[in-house]
């Protein structure tokens, strides 16, 4: 090789090299100069923030919820006993009535002609009657013929007696006051016993039919007043127990209790269904602890206590239960705090931070 050649070749080694070197030489000038000091801050751990419930001692009434129905204090369907036409309604719906109002006429015309005859062979018998008892007292007849004349009086007056009966059976009239329901018949229809005219129903009080299981058939005491609400409003109903069943349903083993009460503008209406809460038994100096509280595990419930900022899970023995609220029997104190939110976010030893306690 000649000594130009080398020379050209070792210039452009030496250009190939040259950025490498510069890249080295400026991490050695990197590395030796003094870093600046890096603080690290550890985050603040304040606990799960949670809400708390303090526990104190109060009443617990124990409740059972039982569905019974409304039945009106007095309800009956209006029927003919006749086979006859209807000529008059003088009733119409929804009206209130008083006892021995005239609702429905049929038509009589028949029965006061036979009505007529009758009294007028009343009146016959009568003169007949009057004539024997003369010719008696002049012995001028013997006694059969009077007894017979007295017999016939008396026969037509028991069939006139009979038939002004079945005359006022055409007059159908309210057996009491009621407010009268829908009406089923009008002028010219023709009725039998089997037609249902009306029905009349006395609201002014309700009734409430419901079932008591035979665990608590004797707590229900006649003279008790229950609590009870219905579907149509939110409004707290009271009736007074009144009377119960001789026996017991041998196939639901439940015992039939008859509560009565007022019906305040007649709000309440029979057939109604009645949701009632039976007041059982009362506990004084019972504790209570939240629903959403309770823990529950294949061994029972428990409850998570906040001691100081930390969590501990106590195991607890529930009695009678409510919607909102549980009956403590045993496992907690006067004064717990008892953690009722973001218990998923909780465990045993665990910091808490109680945001709002009851």
């Amino acid at each position: 090789m000649s000594p130009q050649l080398f020379k050209n070749q070792a210039y452009k080694l030496l250009l190939l090299l040259l950025p490498v070197l510069i890249f080295i030489q400026a991490c050695e000038t990197q590395a030796n100069e003094p870093k600046a000091a890096t603080t690290v801050v550890a985050p603040a751990n304040p606990g799960v923030p949670a809400d708390g419930y303090i526990v104190q001692p109060g009443t617990v009434s124990e409740e059972i919820e039982i569905t019974g129905t409304l039945v009106a204090n007095q309800e009956v369907t209006i029927a003919s006993e006749l086979l006859r036409k209807v000529v008059q309604v003088h009733v119409k719906e929804g009206n209130y009535v008083n006892a021995g109002a005239l609702l429905f006429q049929l038509d009589d015309a028949d029965l006061q002609a036979q009505l007529e005859r009758l009294r007028q062979q009343e009146k016959l018998a009568a003169l007949n009657e009057a004539r024997m008892k003369d010719l008696i007292a002049h012995d001028a007849a013997i006694q059969q013929d009077y007894d017979q004349a007295i017999t016939n009086l008396n026969v037509l007056k028991a069939e006139i007696r009979q038939l002004a009966v079945t005359i006022d059976k055409t007059r159908i009239r309210a057996p009491f006051n009621g407010r009268i329901g829908i009406v089923r018949v009008y002028p010219g229809a023709l009725v039998s016993p089997n037609t249902v005219l009306t029905n009349i129903v006395d609201d002014t009080r309700i009734k409430v039919e419901f079932a008591v299981p035979e665990k608590y058939a004797n707590l229900v005491a006649i003279g008790k007043a229950q609590r009870f609400t219905v579907q149509s409003d939110t409004v707290s109903y009271s009736a007074t127990v009144v009377a119960k069943e001789s026996k017991m349903n041998e196939q639901t083993r439940t015992l039939l209790v008859e509560a009565i009460g007022n019906n305040p503008q007649a709000k309440l209406v029979s057939g109604q269904s009645a949701r009632l809460s039976l007041a059982l038994h009362t506990t004084n100096n019972a504790f209570k602890v939240p629903s959403q509280a309770l823990i529950p595990s294949p061994q029972g419930y428990a409850v998570y206590v906040a001691k100081g900022n930390k969590v501990a899970i106590t195991p607890v023995v529930i009695g009678q239960r409510g919607t909102q609220e549980v009956q403590i029997i045993s496992g907690l104190n006067q004064g717990d705090t008892v953690i009722t939110s973001n218990l998923l976010r909780l465990s045993p030893g665990a910091d808490v931070a109680l945001v709002k306690v009851k």
